[in-house]
């Protein structure tokens, strides 16, 4: 059986620095509302599509630029992330990890769930 190949990834550290240098890529989170209430990334004007209704929302995800997807620990956001690709969007990236390797790299601050 062949193995899916790899998404493209990007860590947060290296979003980090994007963000802070002002190169802001759209921000896809994926996770339920429940989550992003307990802890999220700095605002961005996030786009918030829980995994469940990701298919029907796809058309709110701008075509064109760069887009970083993110979950809790980065396996909804894989998904996401290959199902963006697949409809020809081009410029995507899963944060490795999700919100908790941002926690853990980035934002020690953040409650952990």
């Amino acid at each position: 059986m062949n193995q899916p190949a790899a998404v493209p990834e990007i860590s947060p550290v290296e979003l980090n620095a994007r963000l802070g240098a002002g190169d802001v890529p759209v921000l896809v989170d994926v996770r339920e509302s429940f989550e992003r209430a307990i802890a999220d990334l700095p605002e961005h004007g996030q786009i918030a599509i829980p995994t469940g209704q990701f298919m029907q929302r796809l058309a709110e995800v701008p075509k064109g630029g760069s887009i970083v997807v993110y979950c809790r620990s980065g396996s909804r956001s894989e998904w996401a992330t290959r199902l963006l690709l697949a409809h020809g969007y081009e410029d995507v990236s899963n944060l490795a990890g999700g919100v908790l390797a941002w926690r853990t790299d980035v934002d020690p601050s953040l409650a952990s769930y």
